[in-house]
């Protein structure tokens, strides 16, 4: 074992895996969830903090292994094949390239956000620097770098039976458009009857899980899916900003957060890292999944990236028994943005690039 292996560092403290663990699936939150957890305004990201040049003192005290410790990506690297990471600027130490066959990612020491082959990507951990050599959780690399090795190439079978789930309905209306004040839940619907005729033009069966401004619990969405036996499940949605953050635009995409790792967002609830839903089997491929459409998506609005994140807290994801995404198409508090999805032409493009996505 080389000497830059042995300077793998223990776990965060509190942080707890169990390898090849058996155990039934966990309750994550300690108090219900809302009706209309979408309705929710986002949390803003917390400002990176500087690189530590040194292991923090709880985890120097944890015993590690590769699989639940710190590691330094140039050992990984070397046992993969690949290049060690390299400074992204000419004399800077912070952030690095990362070349794979696939694409190039961009770590920043200090930083959750990156980058793979030009799209945002919130890592579970942020990176940190030891005697200047880049750390990166065994965690992001199991399930965040490792599964995008072979790009995000993951495929239904020919003839496999996607779900679509179009966001709120009936009284559960979701966020309200700052240009025209319609509802959510009817955008996302007609996003989601634009897309199945494109979808079953290509060989997918289509089904959704409302075709009526029907209003569908979380837990009948999930049984949905798995009644039908579903290769892939995407749930449809449009964001929306606080009070006073108008701002705020762009895309959002979301897959259940892995075991062990904390989520990118957990609006106010648990984030009970040891807990273990079934939907959990899929990280990898809802990672792939989550990739590919995300940069679909972007093709349409700009190239307004807010990033492929994890959660843990959304339902809809947690009990699925297949891979699952879930899609935040843009900011309906957003004037700019409102405007757009208003535009049932833009919600054309929108179908169409998710469909080209899925061919």
């Amino acid at each position: 074992m080389s000497r830059v292996f042995t300077r793998v560092v223990g776990v965060l403290s509190g942080i707890v895996l169990c390898a090849g663990c058996t155990s039934a699936p966990q309750q994550a939150l300690r108090k219900p969830l809302p009706p209309n957890w979408e309705m929710t305004p986002p949390e803003s990201p917390s400002p990176a903090k500087p690189a530590p040049t040194a292991p923090p003192e709880a985890a120097a005290r944890i015993p590690s292994t590769p699989e639940t410790g710190w590691v330094a990506v140039a050992e990984w690297c070397r046992t993969r094949g690949l290049i060690a990471p390299q400074p992204l600027h000419p004399g800077g130490a912070e952030s690095f390239t990362l070349a794979t066959p696939n694409g190039v990612w961009v770590l920043t020491a200090g930083s959750r956000i990156a980058r793979w082959d030009g799209l945002e990507l919130h890592l579970g951990f942020a990176p940190w620097l030891l005697e200047g050599e880049l750390m990166l959780h065994a965690l992001d690399l199991r399930k965040n770098l490792e599964p995008l090795l072979g790009g995000d190439g993951d495929r239904a079978g020919a003839r496999g039976l996607i779900v679509l789930d179009p966001g709120h309905g009936g009284r559960n209306t979701g966020t309200r458009s700052v240009a025209d004040g319609r509802w959510e839940k009817e955008f996302t619907l007609d996003w989601a009857q634009r897309l199945a005729p494109l979808l079953a033009a290509r060989g997918w069966r289509v089904l959704l899980t409302r075709t009526n401004d029907a209003d569908l619990s979380l837990a009948e969405r999930v049984a949905f899916a798995q009644r039908h036996r579903a290769d892939l499940f995407v749930s449809l949605h449009f964001n929306a900003a606080g009070k006073g953050r108008s701002d705020e635009a762009g895309l959002e995409t979301y897959c259940l957060t892995p075991t062990g790792m904390p989520s990118n967002l957990t609006r106010g609830f648990a984030d009970e890292l040891v807990a273990v839903f079934p939907n959990n089997a899929w990280d990898e491929s809802n990672l792939r999944w989550a990739v590919r459409l995300h940069r679909a998506l972007l093709t349409v609005n700009g190239g307004r990236d807010r990033g492929v994140r994890r959660a843990r807290f959304p339902g809809v994801l947690r009990g699925q028994h297949c891979p699952a995404v879930l899609l935040e198409g843009g900011y309906l508090s957003n004037p700019e943005e409102a405007q757009k999805i208003g535009d049932p032409a833009y919600r054309q493009q929108l179908a169409e690039a998710l469909a080209r996505a899925l061919e």
